[in-house]
């Protein structure tokens, strides 16, 4: 037998609104199971109405109490028909244990964004996207992210039902190692932006790592939206072949970033935009817990991609993400116009990465893929070859670079080196392709692009190229197919990080 109870919540006041806006989220009336019975689930309906204007979260506290298994949450939301140009409601939603909802704290259990229209937590198993352990008596928080708000308002509707009895024992997390056998010292393929259904992918682990090595690649990278739970989602997934790293992709309202390769168990919240000045204070936090930070897809064109925190706390940039588009173009060009103000300034320079963003059938694992000199396959030598620029990305396994410059006495630098030549001395730079029929070669500097060579058709062939570190800063290399459309450059096949010319 259940018990239930509904609660009609009014629309919310102008006043209470911009009152909850000051602080960027909004706590709604307290549903109460003070009167449960512990011999029957009890069930609470909430319905309300977000205005246009609405705080990025809204708050619904739950009052738990003690004796409860289990929680679960289901909600649903109008779509209201809009006229074109307008944005239509979307609501996502998350939840908060009794230690509260402070930014970065201790509460956080789960986020499914728009992915699902229900979950549940208790202490052995939890809907994926959501951290399994025991429910505990307090307040805790459902919360609800209006994405878009139609000009009509947001009707949504809450039902949560608490299960009592004895609560189950959590089972301890079991993590990816942090070394795989690998090769010694040698380029490693990889993919660190790949989605489950652990948020709005389709995807089971299990067939993510399928994907990963029928691609050919030595790692990936966990990263699920606004959620840790899948850190320990991969048990029997690695192997001597295939190492698995842990991380989040932050969403916020202003912008996508990977942390990639944190600790396993390490939560980044997401709850802030660029004017509230707290992306640094995250993006040390994701540095503390061994990660990377990179933003992803800069110019993304979907609600809230685009990216407006600036590249000061960037390790590496995401400049191809899935199938080459335009607004990859744009985020290669942009990507471009920071080294040569690196170069000009001497300030350190963000290196270059690719990664698929699969989140389901066709998406591609691996297109494209970062190909890192590493010294082994390992989480740090990974993070240290991203992070000092010794790679290169790809359209696939098929696709092989070896890119550097040549000088005087020996003189030798690979890509993310320099070569510390005079002004005036010559410099050879040469390019060895594989795989890439029908291609052809650009030599990239910080005048723009400067030679070009067609590939030879069977897609293999070395590029020579003879200049100075007077008349290039820096030489990047780029192999495209032919363009699509008449006056735009062609899809990248490849793409290296730069060589630094010059002392």
């Amino acid at each position: 037998m259940t018990g239930s109870h509904t609660a009609h919540d009014r629309p919310i006041a102008r006043r209470g609104l911009l009152v909850g806006t000051a602080a960027t989220a909004l706590t709604l009336g307290t549903v109460s199971f003070a009167d449960a019975s512990p011999d029957t689930d009890e069930t609470r309906t909430v319905r309300g109405t977000l205005p246009t204007g609405s705080p990025d979260f809204v708050h619904l506290p739950v009052e738990v109490p003690h004796g409860v298994r289990e929680i679960e949450v289901s909600y649903t939301y109008e779509k209201t028909p809009v006229p074109a140009g307008t944005q239509g409601n979307a609501l996502d939603i998350g939840l908060f244990d009794e230690r509260g909802t402070a930014l970065g704290g201790a509460g956080f259990r789960g986020w499914s964004g728009g992915a699902r229209s229900s979950f549940f937590v208790r202490a052995d198993a939890a809907t994926p996207g959501y951290l399994a352990g025991p429910v505990r008596a307090g307040t805790w928080h459902i919360a609800l992210g209006p994405y878009t708000v139609a000009p009509e308002g947001l009707p949504y509707e809450v039902t949560i039902t608490l299960r009592f009895g004895p609560s189950g024992s959590t089972p301890k997390p079991v993590y990816p190692p942090e070394r795989a056998k690998g090769r010694g010292r040698a380029w490693y393929r990889g993919d660190c932006h790949l989605h489950s259904v652990h948020s709005d992918g389709r995807r089971t682990p299990a067939e993510i790592a399928a994907a990963a090595r029928a691609a050919g690649l030595d790692f990936i990278n966990s990263s699920e939206h606004n959620t840790h739970s899948a850190h320990s989602a991969w048990e029997g997934l690695w192997g001597e072949d295939l190492l698995i790293l842990t991380g989040e992709e932050v969403t916020t309202r202003n912008g996508h970033v990977l942390a990639l390769a944190t600790d396993p168990g390490t939560f980044v919240d997401w709850r802030y935009r660029a004017r509230d000045n707290r992306f640094g204070h995250f993006a040390k936090a994701v540095r503390r817990a061994g990660g990377l930070v990179v933003p992803a897809h800069p110019h993304a064109t979907c609600i809230g991609c685009h990216w407006k925190f600036g590249f000061g706390e960037a390790d590496a940039v995401e400049v191809w993400n899935g199938p080459y588009t335009p607004d990859d173009e744009i985020s290669l060009a942009e990507w471009d116009n920071a080294l040569v103000a690196s170069a000009r300034s001497g300030r350190p320079w963000i290196p270059a990465m690719g990664n698929s963003d699969a989140h389901r059938e066709p998406d591609r694992v691996g297109l494209p893929q970062t190909v890192v000199l590493a010294d082994e396959l390992s989480r740090e030598a990974i993070t240290d070859g991203i992070r000092a620029g010794r790679s290169y990305i790809a359209e696939s396994s098929g696709v092989t670079l070896a890119f550097g410059a040549t000088g005087g006495r020996g003189l030798h630098a690979g890509i993310g080196g320099r070569l510390p030549a005079d002004a005036d001395a010559p410099v050879t730079v040469r390019l060895e392709v594989g795989g890439a029929p029908g291609c052809t070669a650009h030599f990239v500097t910080d005048q723009g692009t400067l030679f070009t060579a067609p590939l030879p058709a069977s897609g293999t062939g070395t590029v020579e190229w003879r200049t100075t570190p007077q008349y290039a800063a820096y030489v990047r290399a780029e192999v495209r197919h032919p363009p699509q459309v008449p006056g735009l450059p062609g899809p990248l096949a490849a793409l290296t990080n730069p060589v630094f010319l010059g002392r």
